[in-house]
């Protein structure tokens, strides 16, 4: 199994590079390391396949500091007013996410660039080889890089670069580095590290005003808040029990392609213990000065009129939808639909997940969305 100075030395040799940048991420390494190798039970393929990841994490964080090295005016690249979606998973964020993309005057993280990315995209002359043919990784019985390649990404893979990223514990059950994550560490650096790594993608690039999301942010909105402390938050809503258990067969899908034993009630706790937290944050972050940063919108009313909403979240931020936006925003909504995935049929019982409880851990949550969506 893996040691920290093992991969390290690897990606070093694999770049020819040495220079990591400041440490921050060590200990989120370690860590790691520690959880897969005392409690993940990883199969073969587990092993190889994050002992592939990890390795190229660090070889990327290496290209990123040699680019800052040769041009520090990379540094000079202006992050303004990012609009960062997030709220729980399943909510509709990932179609809103599709279809603000399709405004051609804003610039978001592409798929392909996200886990890679090094050689910033404008320094790339002729087919960048990051870009796949196919439709994406087969993970489990799904594609879990689905579809148009050039489509968005969440910043998971940029938070993994320092090593504190949820994307870990959905490849395996990690107990121990997940309580870490969320309770014991502040996601500060990451997150400053990600515009780091956001101001080499733009580099050589128009300026074009940020689009991100990404739903585990709601557990770190402070730390979000000091790395983007002009960002605007457009936040999606749906009822908890519509999704907890969606979520919790996703992480089983994933992780029992890595590992023959997996225990779905501990990923059914892990899903309500992170979610209700998250919300809670959210409420407090919220509630401390924050409301007039946030647009929310309903599940509801996005499945009904996407493109009305839409349009309402860029009234609220001051900007028109333009012709060819809106063209785009209905032909990516029509192709959409027809290759909806079905929701899924996952017996609560067997993730340990009892409605009845869960109901009021997101009790709160619950009455103040409604309240936000009243518009």
């Amino acid at each position: 199994m893996l040691t920290s100075q093992t991969v390290l030395d690897e990606a070093s040799t694999q770049t020819g590079l040495t220079d990591f940048g400041d440490d921050s991420y060590a200990e989120g390494l370690d860590l790691l390391l520690s959880a897969l190798r005392n409690e993940a039970r990883l199969n073969d393929r587990g092993q190889a396949f994050l002992h592939q990841r990890i390795a190229g994490y660090l070889s990327q964080r290496l290209q990123v500091e040699d680019w800052y090295r040769r041009h520090p005016e990379i540094d000079d690249v202006e992050i303004i007013g990012p609009l960062i979606g997030l709220g729980l998973p399943r909510t509709g964020s990932t179609a809103l996410s599709m279809l603000l993309a399709q405004d051609p005057g804003v610039r978001y993280l592409r798929r392909w660039e996200s886990s890679q990315p090094c050689p910033p995209p404008s320094t790339v002359r002729g087919a960048d080889p990051r870009i796949p043919a196919d439709k994406g990784e087969m993970i489990g019985t799904r594609h879990h890089v689905p579809g148009d390649t050039h489509g968005p990404m969440e910043c998971h893979e940029l938070m993994a670069l320092d090593f504190k990223s949820h994307i870990f514990q959905s490849f395996a059950e990690i107990p121990s580095y997940s309580t870490w994550l969320v309770h014991e560490t502040d996601l500060t650096p990451t997150l400053r590290y990600q515009r780091r790594v956001m101001k080499l993608l733009a580099w050589g690039e128009p300026q074009r005003p940020w689009r991100l999301k990404c739903p585990s942010h709601v557990l770190w909105l402070d730390s979000l808040d000091a790395a983007f402390p002009d960002a605007k938050f457009v936040m999606t809503h749906r009822d908890p029990t519509d999704v907890i258990l969606s979520v919790a067969d996703l992480y089983a899908d994933i992780i029992g392609s890595f590992s023959d034993e997996i225990d779905r009630r501990y990923i059914g706790g892990l899903n309500v213990e992170h979610w209700s937290l998250g919300m809670d944050r959210a409420l407090k972050f919220r509630a401390d000065g924050a409301e007039d940063r946030f647009y929310d919108i309903d599940f509801r009313a996005m499945q009904d009129d996407p493109i009305g909403e839409v349009t309402g979240l860029y009234a609220w931020l001051g900007a028109p939808v333009g012709e060819l936006f809106e063209m785009r925003m209905h032909s990516w909504w029509a192709q959409a639909a027809a290759a909806r995935e079905p929701s899924s049929r996952a017996d609560p019982v067997e993730y340990g997940i009892d409605f009845d409880e869960v109901r009021p851990r997101f009790g709160a949550y619950v009455d103040s969305a409604r309240r936000w969506t009243a518009h």
